[in-house]
């Protein structure tokens, strides 16, 4: 389990009119479901972002369990994001020339530092069971519905144990019951120990899984927590 703390974090696109985020501070506890709200356009993927370490902050502390992400190198980053982080998207993010099954080991494949072993392919195959999906392992990603796509992006994501699961939007492309039906998956695994964050604008569906709430507007947090500012770790 991973607890995340921010603290005067700052970030801004380039160009004149660059979007900007500013978060004076942050808390989640490890193992704590937090659901990051808003609109189009508030920050939410820019700071999972910035928790993953695929952007950089200009300023501020981001820790993650013990890791300060914003002092990784970018080598350091790609590491932090194997080892620690499952990223799931909205658009899924599948390869269809490959398998099922094969997708979700993809993490291993990409790292040179992994094996796809026997270990793999039983973790591979667990996860697919725990969704559902276990009769699907060697279809490809297109002859599946949207719902089951998005079951798999999740056991990808979760491949390598992280101890941080980052959702940005994850249910856009999905109806109201399939919506449930994958928050439902992610609340499973936050139950047994996975710190998650869910990026989302769908406030009805959010509340319906009991989760902490931060709202962020303009790139700015609108229910700040007053957390007490001890030193880091």
């Amino acid at each position: 389990m991973s607890r995340i703390r921010i603290r005067n974090l700052q970030f801004r696109y380039a160009g004149p009119a660059g979007f900007r985020l500013a978060i004076a501070s942050l808390d989640v506890d490890p193992g704590e479901c937090v659901a990051v709200v808003g609109p189009s356009g508030s920050g939410k993927t820019t700071l999972l972002n910035l928790l993953a370490g695929t952007l950089l902050p200009s300023g501020g502390e981001i820790g993650v369990g013990e890791t300060r992400v914003d002092r990784l190198s970018e080598t350091g980053r790609r590491r932090f994001r194997v080892e620690q982080v499952g990223q799931v998207f909205q658009a899924f993010e599948l390869l269809d020339y490959l398998t099922v099954e094969e997708n979700v080991l993809l993490p291993r494949r990409i790292d040179p530092a992994a094996r796809v072993d026997a270990a793999a392919w039983q973790r591979a195959g667990e996860l697919l069971a725990t969704v559902g999906l276990v009769d699907k392992a060697v279809q490809r990603p297109s002859r599946l519905s949207h719902g089951e796509r998005q079951r798999v992006a999740v056991c990808r994501a979760l491949l390598n144990r992280p101890k941080l699961l980052l959702a940005d939007e994850p249910t856009g492309n999905l109806d109201p019951d399939l919506s449930l039906e994958v928050m439902r998956i992610f609340r499973r695994f936050n139950e047994v120990g996975v710190t998650l964050l869910i990026a989302s604008h769908d406030i009805a569906l959010i509340d319906k899984l009991g989760c902490r709430r931060i709202e962020l507007e303009d790139g700015r947090l609108q229910n700040p927590a007053q957390e007490e500012d001890d030193e880091w770790l």
